[in-house]
């Protein structure tokens, strides 16, 4: 870890240099995009099929909290024909868990003025619907909002809530004197074992949630019981969201579902002296949030039919740790992919002499079932963007010694997480969203052949 922790205060450095672009990128594009006039003109005068495609963040990149971020509107514009249809394919990718894909959609509707489906839509639970072992089972559904509605449309047919939960074993939480028992009484009728735990996003009640889940963990799904000594195992745990922080109307970044996960880790490690394990985790900067985006985007493309495939894709965030991290993550699968095919006749190789690593053995089957589900990716390359109206701060100072606490101070990206210094450079920095379309438009040499919509 040391011996990345320099290259970690370079690739800061780096992007607090890039930063201050965030003052002349849209000047510079204009200026370039004046140049490129008789270019753009003579382009427009053919049909272009796009090869690339956008994943946009929502929160501090078009909205903070509910207020929009001016820029939002007039970025959409220009991603839109004079019959109101996109002009490229656009998957709008969230680390959001508290609601369905069609209110989101509603959202961004009415937020960028334009209509959205819920298709262009990617809650961070999206990929939850590939997990079909466990779709029938009992699970328990941690969050916020209409949490048995979502459980049920990503395909689970019984899910209970900690409320549910609550109700069935009221001894259990205990916490808030307010809220404990007067009388008491057995439960009335007994739950079925519990088989997982889906974290959706963040609670209210933090301290239920957690004592909750915890009885689950240590009881291997029957919360009624007492605790069994020397368990050594726990049921499965699926994650959504792994954002520590996220921009909302406050002049700081605000806890996320993140910091509720490092709370129930520490727990369950205090506990047991074990480390909490996850069977799956979703939302960025899960390279599997990222590979289903990319999916949904590919299906946009078809419907349109076009004939030309996705090739590029620029991911645009606020969040070096989920947004930046995660887009070059995926790139660095994009990059790779075909070399672990190439390799994969060794792989079996080396199995069938009883030399394959449990690591390649994993990857290969998280590949698989991508490849079972979405099939294999278009896109070549996923090119990340951050802007300057969120979490992002350009202004931040970069500590002068980077060994000084740097894992409490710069990286807040998940345990499980590699820490690669190289995964939170971006590519691009820009002022906000608009500048980073005209960007990309740039990169891209992309001129529609009608005019962009202004009404």
């Amino acid at each position: 870890m040391r011996s990345l922790l320099p290259r970690l205060g370079r690739a800061l450095r780096s992007a607090a240099g890039q930063s201050r672009l965030c003052s002349s990128t849209s000047s510079n594009s204009a200026a370039a995009s004046g140049k490129d006039a008789d270019a753009v003109a003579a382009a427009q005068l053919n049909i272009q099929q796009p090869t690339f495609g956008f994943l946009f963040d929502i929160d501090g990149v078009l909205v903070r909290g509910k207020t929009p971020i001016p820029a939002a509107r007039k970025a959409f514009q220009k991603l839109l024909n004079s019959q109101g249809e996109f002009l490229v394919p656009v998957v709008f990718v969230t680390n959001a868990g508290n609601c369905l894909r069609q209110k989101k959609a509603d959202q961004l509707s009415h937020i960028l003025g334009i209509p959205i489906s819920q298709d262009q839509v990617m809650m961070s639970h999206s990929p939850l619907r590939m997990f079909r072992r466990y779709h029938d089972k009992c699970v328990l559904v941690s969050g916020q909002g209409p949490l048995l509605d979502i459980a049920k449309h990503l395909g689970f047919f019984h899910p209970i809530t900690i409320d549910k939960l609550r109700e069935t074993y009221p001894l259990l939480d205990m916490v808030d004197h307010d809220r404990r028992p007067k009388v008491l009484h057995p439960p009335a009728v007994e739950l079925p074992k519990i088989e997982a735990i889906i974290l959706f996003g963040e609670p209210v009640r933090w301290e239920t949630n957690l004592q909750l889940i915890i009885d689950v963990l240590l009881t291997s799904g029957y919360p009624g019981n007492p605790y069994p000594q020397g368990t050594n195992t726990h049921i499965p745990v699926l994650a959504c969201n792994m954002d520590l922080m996220w921009a909302a109307e406050a002049q700081s970044p605000r806890f996320g579902h993140g910091t509720f996960m490092v709370c129930l880790e520490n727990i369950y490690k205090k506990i047991t002296g074990k480390e909490l394990k996850y069977e799956a985790l979703m939302g960025k900067p899960s390279a599997l949030t990222y590979h289903y985006a990319e999916y949904l985007i590919r299906t946009q493309a078809a419907a349109k039919d076009w004939k030309k495939p996705i090739k590029t894709l620029y991911a645009i965030g606020d969040n070096l740790m989920t947004d930046i991290y995660g887009a070059n993550l995926y790139n660095r699968y994009l990059e790779e992919n075909n070399s672990r095919r190439g390799s994969k006749a060794r792989v079996q190789a080396q199995a069938a002499g009883g030399t394959r690593s449990t690591t390649v053995s994993q990857e290969e089957e998280l590949d698989n079932s991508w490849e079972s589900e979405l099939a294999s990716a278009s896109a070549t390359s996923c090119h990340s963007v951050l802007v300057c109206t969120g979490v992002y701060n350009p202004h931040t100072e970069v500590p002068s010694d980077t060994r000084e606490s740097i894992t409490e101070t710069v990286f807040h990206g998940h345990r499980d997480f590699r820490f690669d210094p190289a995964l939170v450079e971006p590519d691009h920095i820009v002022p906000d969203v608009d500048a980073a379309v005209d960007l990309i438009f740039q990169l891209e040499n992309f001129a529609p052949n009608e005019n962009f919509r202004t009404s």
